[in-house]
């Protein structure tokens, strides 16, 4: 089976993780390694069955894999499998098989493809992935000069992607090269690693980091679900009870109209505690060059495309 990250993403976020987080004593069990794990086994059993319980080979390519959820398919011993290339390399460039996972990596290249990091950083080793083989394109059909800026002058393919290699030579994906920005005192910030932290908050849905004006802005679609049922524990009335009342209390429309609107206000007060509790939380698991000036909560979903990437140049 083969699938893009957003949908084991959202498999694990919307219906498994929301299982260990319902209430205090089960979200503490859950903070507990040897629980979690045990947790994430349990969990996978079921998901493995979802899927007809004799997968093999769960294959995951288009974009890099949450963390956390990448996590849960390690400790789970769930059989997934990473792969990287571009349509423009036919589209493997590397890869690995159940067995030879490794956390936040990719794996070795493909066998007659050369792969190699240009003008890596002195410090973390991160620089343009760039690659040769016969399964790298000629060129773009009737476009000769765009076929010329992605080639190097001897002939290497640049893939517009970040990464390193690790010292048994395997892959690492670090994002796309122009969704890095460079900070006031001359520090690499990848916006995706900034987004990962804050998809990993729990009501976050997905996130967008964008510079504005020099200042990081993240834009948030929050998983409104998850947020009304964090609503209902702390208070008893909530927002649907009175939906539900409406056509009772008809009769007392004044009555009604003002219970509404003081309810909506109380709603609006707890988003936006949850935003100022958002930023606060993401940036003390950030660098201070990485840290993030506002958020910007967004109604819907953000566009994709087909791979499910989310369209940035929409939003820039």
């Amino acid at each position: 089976m083969l699938s893009v990250p957003l949908i084991i993403e959202k498999v694990f976020k919307m219906k498994i993780l929301p299982t260990f987080q319902k209430n205090a004593a089960m979200r503490f069990i859950y903070s507990i390694p040897p629980f979690r794990i045990l947790l994430h086994k349990i969990a996978a059993a079921k998901l493995y069955k979802t899927f007809g319980g004799h997968l093999r080979f769960f294959g995951i390519g288009g974009a890099k894999v949450d963390a956390v959820v990448e996590r849960f398919l390690r400790e789970a011993s769930f059989p997934y499998a990473i792969g990287y290339g571009l349509t423009e390399t036919a589209p493997m460039i590397a890869g690995s098989n159940p067995s030879q996972t490794f956390f936040q990596g990719i794996g070795t290249a493909m066998p007659e493809v050369q792969v190699k990091i240009d003008n890596p950083d002195p410090r973390t080793g991160v620089g343009e992935i760039l690659v040769k083989g016969e399964n790298v394109m000629q060129g773009y059909y009737r476009d000769p000069e765009l076929t010329k800026s992605v080639f190097t002058e001897d002939g290497w393919f640049c893939t517009g992607d970040l990464g390193c290699l690790d010292k048994k030579n395997r892959v690492i994906h670090k994002g796309r090269l122009k969704n890095m920005i460079v900070g006031a005192s001359g520090e690499n910030i990848y916006l995706e690693d900034i987004e990962s932290v804050i998809n990993n908050v729990r009501g976050v849905l997905e996130s967008l980091v964008l510079e504005q004006k020099g200042k990081l802005v993240a834009m948030v679609c929050l998983n409104m679900e998850e947020m009304e049922k964090s609503y209902q524990q702390m208070r008893s009335s909530t927002l649907q009870y009175f939906i539900d009342k409406k056509e009772e209390w008809s009769k007392q429309k004044d009555e009604y109209v003002d219970e509404w609107n003081k309810q909506k206000d109380e709603w609006n007060k707890y988003v936006d505690n949850y935003v100022k509790e958002l930023k606060v939380f993401v940036n003390h698991r950030l660098n201070r060059f990485s840290q993030i000036h506002s958020v910007v909560v967004v109604p819907t979903p953000f566009e994709k495309t087909p791979t499910m990437k989310i369209k940035r140049y929409l939003y820039s």
